[in-house]
């Protein structure tokens, strides 16, 4: 029998745990791999130990924000090349328009989550801190 790869991993920073529960539950049906965090310095320490495939982010966070956590992950060499899809209910017009294939406006429904992870893993999108 051949081996399966490793379903990628996906972090999830979401500080509301009836979303966090639905992103990880989608994600893992899905066939991710899913660990979820609650805050800004949760995900941080948590990057610090491991390397995520994808970052599923809030951008408003208790303690860092998303927009900090963000920032930190594209200031690393070993990290700024992670995709990161920002899942938010703020406005988004200081991003780069070629940066939204990454962004996702709550509510999002389960398949536009899924799409906006594969797409932004298949093709390395990620969204870059602004300034």
């Amino acid at each position: 029998m051949a081996s399966r790869a490793a379903a990628p991993l996906v972090l999830v920073v979401e500080d509301d745990s009836s979303l966090r529960d639905f992103y990880k539950a989608i994600l893992r049906h899905a066939g991710y791999s899913v660990v979820a965090v609650e805050d800004g310095r949760d995900a941080l320490d948590w990057i610090e130990q491991h390397t995520p495939a994808i970052i599923v982010l809030d951008l408003t966070l208790l303690h860092v924000s998303g927009r900090d956590v963000q920032h930190e992950v594209r200031s690393h060499a070993d990290t700024r090349d992670i995709p990161i899809v920002v899942v938010t209910g703020d406005d988004t017009s200081d991003l780069n328009k070629n940066e939204l294939a990454c962004v996702l406006h709550k509510p999002v429904s389960a398949e536009a989550l899924v799409e906006t992870v594969n797409q932004c893993l298949k093709f390395g999108l990620k969204v870059r801190s602004g300034g």
